[in-house]
């Protein structure tokens, strides 16, 4: 019944079906569940500096650390020009605070980068995901139709076979009645 249905749905002989429909395939077979938690699954595979870069990004690109960083600018601002204005750490065209800006720009770009790049992955990840589960949703539901469709042709067999019999006894009445 599945073998069928694997050439209705995916519309493919057995050895051309990818690794993801083979998977799904099998465990449609055995009534297995395809869905997992999916989020999970990506992040169990992430390496250290990959999970580094999404705390980065995910600080990096809050309000918070863009609230903070303001105040850390005005305070660096306000110190240099008007709290220590005689002897000032940083003066007025604040080179050294561009220094740092431009350091931590080097530094942060890369990395919410990299965070990006591994949400196109994560998405890609979930995408699959959820193509097994809609593919074995899709298999199950064709298989429960098929088996409907044969229980119901089964059924019409024997109503068929039923009215035949009447048929038959009909006419055997009727040929008694019409021969005295």
């Amino acid at each position: 019944m599945l073998r069928d249905i694997e050439k209705i749905v995916l519309g493919k002989q057995a050895s051309d079906l990818t690794s993801a429909e083979k998977n799904v395939v099998v465990r449609a077979r055995q009534r297995r569940t395809v869905s997992t938690n999916a989020g999970e699954d990506f992040l169990a595979g992430a390496t250290f500096g990959q999970r580094l870069a999404d705390g980065i990004a995910r600080v990096g690109g809050s309000w918070g650390f863009i609230i903070a960083f303001l105040l850390f600018l005005v305070g660096w601002v306000v110190l240099n020009a008007v709290l220590l204005a005689t002897r000032a750490l940083d003066p007025y065209p604040f080179i050294f605070l561009n220094l740092l800006l431009s350091m931590l720009t080097a530094i942060q770009a890369p990395i919410i980068m990299m965070s990006q790049n591994r949400q196109t992955e994560r998405d890609r990840f979930m995408a699959a995901k959820d193509y097994e589960i809609n593919l074995k949703a899709e298999i199950e539901v064709l298989a429960l139709h098929h088996k409907i469709d044969e229980q119901v042709l089964k059924e019409l067999r024997e109503i068929r076979q039923e009215i035949d019999a009447l048929r038959q006894a009909i006419a055997a009445l009727s040929s008694r009645s019409h021969n005295p």
